[in-house]
């Protein structure tokens, strides 16, 4: 999350620095409690935001657990809700609607990151054309998000020939050890496949693995692993995982990776964060914001209050006009889908 909050912030004192004749300022808030990403603090957090006439947009949050804690507090509030991060399927498609129950018609709530429908089959492909696998032991961490994607991720796996070993829910916060799941799988399976995140399980599973002595066995997951932070950062994978059980570890990033300017986005990106490099959603969370001012611009100066410039910003993101990002020319379906959808592999 940090990373992302540092690609929103550069993107605000950017426009800031235009001079457009007011200014955009954040109102931060965190949705993890003890490390770990909470669903109620992020209601809880929606609450204040919504609460606040001054806030007429929002970039988050990072995980779609909380997503989904989130949407029917802004979509009543009528809050444009931008996430960079957020892949699960229904957020945006079939399911959606139960997260609009006091607007059923209307949407507030639009993404850049592509969906796990895609992502999924994206990390299948990848494991079997690329990798060559033909054997999988999938493992999910039991949260709406690490079953959506391994589910799409073994669906596709088995279309493409290969065969699912066993697919095991593993529940962190009542197992941290993946050992018994490891040894009750056999020999059989030549990569596993974890759907979830470093933080509830994605990085012990490694550990365990070498400590099994099976890191010749390729480690495929989505982006809740793929953090790009390296080892000693809190909460990184290598932390978690160990940095002698890093290689032979592949993951994926729900959205572009090759923007149409990464030297210049990297360059500034570093000025403003003691050379720090952009995580691998702060240039979607930077794009996100861009497409937030540039609502704002276009109608501060119609809307009569605050309330109808949060109105109106809402209305003209879902006009299906495009609009220009960090990520390259962008527009969003009438469900709050980008028309850009990429996955990036690591």
């Amino acid at each position: 999350g940090g990373p992302t909050l540092k690609g929103i912030e550069l993107a605000v004192a950017e426009w800031n620095e235009m001079g457009k004749g007011y200014t955009v300022e954040l109102n931060v808030q965190d949705d993890a409690v003890n490390g770990v990403y909470n669903p109620e603090q992020g209601a809880s957090n929606a609450n204040t935001l919504v609460a606040d006439e001054e806030v007429v947009g929002m970039v988050g949050p990072f995980n779609s657990s909380v997503a989904r804690a989130i949407i029917p507090i802004t979509n009543e509030f009528g809050l444009s809700q931008c996430s960079p991060a957020n892949t699960a399927t229904d957020l945006t498609k079939e399911g959606s609607e139960v997260y609009r129950p006091q607007n059923p018609d209307q949407r507030n709530y639009f993404r850049v990151a592509t969906p796990d429908d895609i992502q999924g089959p994206a990390g299948a492909a990848y494991a079997y054309n690329d990798l060559e696998k033909r054997a999988a032991l999938v493992i999910d961490d039991t949260t709406a998000f690490g079953v959506g994607v391994a589910d799409t991720f073994e669906a596709e796996f088995e279309e493409l020939g290969g065969t699912i070993v066993d697919r095991v829910g593993n529940d962190y916060a009542v197992n941290t050890s993946f050992s018994a799941i490891l040894t009750a799988a056999g020999t059989e399976f030549d990569v596993v496949y974890f759907g979830g995140t470093q933080t509830l399980g994605g990085g012990q599973l490694r550990r365990d693995m070498g400590a099994a002595d099976l890191l010749d066995i390729a480690l495929v997951g989505p982006d809740g692993i793929t953090d790009l932070a390296d080892a000693g950062g809190e909460g990184a994978f290598l932390t978690l995982a160990g940095p002698e059980n890093g290689a032979n570890v592949h993951g994926t990033v729900a959205g572009i990776h090759d923007i149409p300017d990464p030297e210049a986005f990297a360059e500034a990106y570093g000025e403003a964060n003691n050379g720090e490099s952009p995580g691998a959603y702060s240039a979607l969370a930077y794009a996100c914001t861009q497409v937030l001012l540039q609502a704002i611009d276009a109608n501060i100066g119609e809307a009569a209050d605050l309330a109808g410039l949060r109105a109106a910003v809402r209305e003209d993101i879902f006009a299906g006009e495009p609009w220009e990002t960090v990520l390259g020319t962008i527009n969003f379906d009438p469900n709050g889908d980008s028309s850009q959808k990429f996955i990036s592999f690591y």
